[in-house]
């Protein structure tokens, strides 16, 4: 029996499994895929997580193929409104990491026990001598502690019905990776009246845009996210879109993170907008904050209690900051009549102004998270 359980092999069940690892813990490592995902969803890690994986050796493998954004400008009808410096930030990492989420999982995945995949989970139960795990084909497994990091499917599995509220937006969204753009190594968020356009770097010349979509369910996706690049003046990235991802967003988070040997991290607890770039790295000091806790309990036999609850606390709390800055985002991004985005133009130059700059370029990398 392994000393730990962990369900789902995305980028936060591997690192607690690697970390668990590497601390001597026996780990299980259980995924419903039969291969890693090939998609490029999350891309930018800040700078607490840079930080808290640096002891590890994560951070270097990181860093070895990640483009180093060191500021982002925000625009409006081809102007400059303001400019955020991740690189005057106070940090031992001043700069957001960015690279495809294969590129991220394959760095966090060193030391982790290999997955064991196209193991479906189907039930998570406590019983009277630790949590019993069970999967589609019959099988159970059991361990004193189970960590459940599957994303928000896996939600029902741990939580009952309602006890987690979750909020949909009305926004959608289109993406798509390019190989040409005009804009380097900054991060840009074009806030024009018709929804937002924002693009990031990625290594080898790529570039992610992400654009609000005013026609969500239409088919021609492709079509509609050249269209919103044109708008912006994007016409070489625009004649490289062959094909786009729609997508919508959610808000979630869950009251509480663990009973007794159960815990619950990443988005199966909490999901935040994707605007603004938090989710995965808020699962992701989930996972690294609470290890060194798991493996204390493993090694002495001792529950940490106080500890755990200390934890749980701070993990929800940063959860609550992270979801209210995602909607601040997500609502800054729609589209608005003539004078009504005249007003947000002139409130966001305002904002963007020292020191309300350097606050935005804090909030915005996660210098608010309470493991920061």
């Amino acid at each position: 029996m392994a000393d730990v359980i962990v369900v789902g092999a995305g980028p936060v069940g591997t690192l607690v499994s690697a970390e668990l690892a590497r601390q001597g813990v026996d780990v299980a490592l259980l995924e419903r895929r039969s291969a890693p995902g090939e998609g490029t969803r999350a891309i930018g890690i800040h700078s607490p997580v840079l930080a808290a994986l640096e002891g590890s050796g994560v951070t270097e493998r990181l860093l070895a193929s990640a483009v180093r954004v060191s500021r982002g400008e925000a625009r409006a009808e081809g102007r400059t409104l303001g400019v955020v410096r991740f690189d005057r930030l106070d940090r031992r990492f001043p700069f957001v990491a960015a690279l495809p989420q294969a590129g991220t999982e394959a760095a966090l995945a060193a030391g982790a026990p290999p997955a064991k995949r196209e193991a479906e989970v189907t039930a998570v139960t406590p019983t009277g001598r630790g949590i019993r795990v069970s999967l589609a084909r019959g099988d159970e497994l059991e361990a004193p502690i189970v960590v459940v990091a599957a994303g928000w499917r896996a939600r029902s599995l741990v939580y009952r019905p309602r006890t987690v509220r979750v909020q949909p937006y009305a926004d959608r969204y289109l993406m798509a990776d390019v190989h040409r753009s005009r804009d380097g190594d900054i991060a840009v968020v074009n806030v024009d009246a018709s929804g937002v356009l924002e693009s990031f770097p990625l290594p080898a010349g790529r570039r992610r845009f992400v654009a609000w979509d005013a026609a969500p369910g239409a088919p021609g996706s492709a079509d509609r996210l050249r269209t919103a690049l044109r708008e912006r003046g994007e016409h070489a990235a625009a004649g490289e879109v062959v094909e786009a991802t729609a997508f919508e967003v959610r808000r979630a988070v869950a009251p509480a993170l663990r009973r007794g040997g159960l815990f619950v991290i990443g988005d199966t607890a909490h999901e935040v907008s994707p605007i603004g770039g938090q989710g995965m790295n808020l699962g992701l000091l989930d996972a690294v904050t609470l290890a060194p806790l798991l493996s204390a309990w493993v090694r002495t036999g001792v529950e940490p209690t106080l500890e755990l609850q200390r934890w749980e606390r701070r993990r929800v709390a940063s959860a609550r900051t992270a979801a209210a800055l995602a909607t601040l985002n997500t609502s800054l991004g729609r589209p608005l009549g003539p004078a009504a985005h005249a007003a947000r133009r002139a409130a966001l130059r305002l904002a963007l102004l020292p020191p309300g700059a350097r606050l935005l370029a804090h909030a915005y990398s996660m210098g608010f998270d309470r493991d920061a």
